[in-house]
């Protein structure tokens, strides 16, 4: 299970909050060892109010990416078929923060799409 600190969320709930009605992405960096989560690793992308187009070919190789995480402009938390496609891409644990982008609308998944549980520390 991995554990997300504090101050990553606030930071995923407030880039979302910034971001709406447009969608948000980045991606989770971390310690694979530890499970811990701990930075928000921005990436060249435009933004849009059903989408994200991510700019990978910009994206530096990092260690440290854990995963992704974006926003979705409506209440509902899970993956449609474009978010799986692009979980297969960006390694093995993924957030979706829901609006209205507290933490009781996060989700997590595995790059599959099947429901994670996570900590918040």
């Amino acid at each position: 299970m991995y554990r997300i600190k504090r101050e990553t969320m606030e930071s995923i709930i407030l880039a979302s909050n910034n971001t709406y009605p447009n969608e948000f992405f980045s991606l989770l960096g971390g310690d694979k060892k530890t499970g811990i989560i701990d930075e928000l690793v921005v990436v060249p992308a435009t933004y849009g109010r059903n989408y994200t187009a991510v700019k990978s070919w910009l994206i530096p190789i990092d260690s440290r990416v854990i995963g992704s995480v974006h926003s979705h402009p409506s209440p509902n938390a899970y993956p449609s078929m474009a978010d799986l496609s692009s979980f297969t891409k960006f390694g093995d644990f993924h957030l979706i923060a829901a609006y209205p982008y507290d933490l009781k609308s996060i989700a997590a998944f595995d790059s599959r799409g099947k429901q994670q549980e996570f900590i918040v520390v």
